[in-house]
């Protein structure tokens, strides 16, 4: 134990700095290791090609969209090495750190393709020190490899890749090298209270970046735009098994939906449950008179509100069951113009699935009679359907707000949830305590 926390402490040394307090500001992701003369060519993004702007979301489809995300990358948020790769990019963020960091971008400063301007120089060596530009870029006008080296950076934000220097963009840019080593540090401590079963086929959502991966011998076969909880009904870290796919699903509405929202609206509406095709059922699943219910809500609701299978349902066609402590699951919505949306935080905690067909055709795929086709078939029919997996697929939901894939990149995202400097604070604490203990004769094996 105390190995671990003189990692997390030591790497803390350097994150202490007055700009820990400034607040990212910038959407879903990041640059990589950056410590000059660090970053192995082949995995220096100054050295890839720059990611296309992303097409109109006016435009997109469920298929379109998860193409987009899984073309940014093949490479698993979340697989063995994972923890590892913290580790290394914390350590390469440290030596950044010690060097000075990056430079600051003036927040009214203004850059326009193909025109000189003050900043454009200052741009370049930002853009150089994370390995987004070529080293031997140092100045000139913002120029197409300008353009690309910040559509690179954008992309690791989580940010439209548009290539030009927008407000949130150069948010991103201002957050120190040190809040970044936090992020990292963070994440390491998580990882290393998960113990997860990985198999040759699982299922991954990361909750700060709101999105889901399929992987499948250690590639991400698949990737999906998803919903995740409100920053008031947070989703869970959890591990799980996905035991079935139910089409055509009924929804039970949680009770404290029930006793808070259902009931404000009946209060207001006496037709609400009717025209939102919802029964109320009593302790044996016996439909009960809806007006013969105190809608009050000061009470616990002694009774279940459920809504029937249809285009109306509020977890949509498909509801994937992965049973666990926090009663939450994956499933599509009615309301799929969400997924167009950068922020993706709005669910009561459970995950909204873009393209969810695809995902359950996947999770179905070792079971021939259920393909894609065979899927939207059964849904048409409007039938209510539970297809028992033949071998369940392990899934993990996880809150990392920066990690490394293998080709070396490094991912940031808001913490959405405010949990890792929560985190780090109560992980200084336990270290202290064990610091202490260990120095003290009566307390000296508490430290072993």
């Amino acid at each position: 134990m105390l190995k671990r926390h003189a990692v997390i402490v030591a790497l803390g040394l350097f994150a202490s700095a007055p700009a820990l307090a400034q607040t990212e500001t910038t959407g879903q992701a990041g640059p990589r290791p950056a410590s000059p003369g660090t970053v192995p060519a082949a995995a220096n993004p100054a050295h890839a090609p720059a990611p296309k702007a992303a097409a109109s979301t006016s435009a997109s489809t469920p298929e379109s969209r998860s193409a987009a995300a899984l073309a940014l990358t093949h490479e698993p948020t979340y697989d063995e090495g994972t923890a590892q790769r913290i580790k290394d990019a914390a350590l390469s963020y440290s030596d950044l750190a010690v060097r000075g960091g990056w430079p600051t971008i003036p927040a009214d400063a203004k850059f326009a393709l193909g025109v000189q301007g003050a900043n454009d120089d200052l741009l370049r060596k930002r853009l150089i020190v994370s390995g987004d530009l070529a080293a031997d870029k140092t100045s000139g006008a913002f120029d197409q490899d300008l353009a690309d080296a910040v559509k690179r950076f954008q992309v690791r934000h989580g940010l439209a890749s548009t290539g030009t220097m927008t407000p949130r963009t150069i948010a991103a840019m201002n957050v120190p090298v040190q809040k970044r080593i936090r992020q990292l540090e963070a994440s390491l401590e998580r990882l290393e209270n998960i113990n997860f079963a990985f198999g040759q086929r699982y299922v991954v959502v990361n909750i700060p970046a709101a999105f889901a991966e399929a992987v499948e011998n250690d590639v991400v076969v698949r990737r999906y735009r998803v919903i995740v909880g409100k920053t008031e009904k947070p989703s869970p870290t959890l591990t799980a098994s996905i035991s079935s796919v139910v089409l055509n699903p009924t929804w039970t509405v949680p009770s404290s939906i029930a006793k808070t929202e259902i009931s404000a609206h009946m209060r207001k509406d006496p037709s609400y449950l009717s025209r939102m095709h919802m029964e109320v059922l009593d302790g044996h699943d016996n439909p009960i008179d809806p007006h013969s219910v105190d809608w009050s809500g000061t009470h616990t609701p002694n009774f279940t509100v459920r809504q029937q299978n249809g285009t109306w349902n509020a977890l949509g066609a498909v509801k994937i069951d992965m049973p666990n402590a926090y009663s939450v699951y994956m499933h599509d919505t009615n309301q799929r113009n969400l997924f167009s949306d950068d922020y993706r935080f709005d669910s009561h905690g459970c995950s909204r699935v873009d393209n969810v067909r695809d995902l359950a055709a996947w999770l179905l795929k070792d079971q021939p009679k259920w393909s894609r086709a065979a899927i939207d078939a059964e849904i048409a029919t409007g039938q209510h359907q539970e297809v028992a997996m033949a071998k369940k697929v392990p899934v993990a939901w996880i809150y990392l707000t920066a990690w490394m894939t293998k080709d070396q990149t490094i991912q940031f995202r808001n913490d959405i949830y405010n949990q890792d400097e929560q985190l780090l604070e109560a992980t200084a604490e336990e270290a202290a305590f064990f610091s202490n203990a260990a120095n003290h004769p009566l307390t000296a094996h508490m430290a072993q």
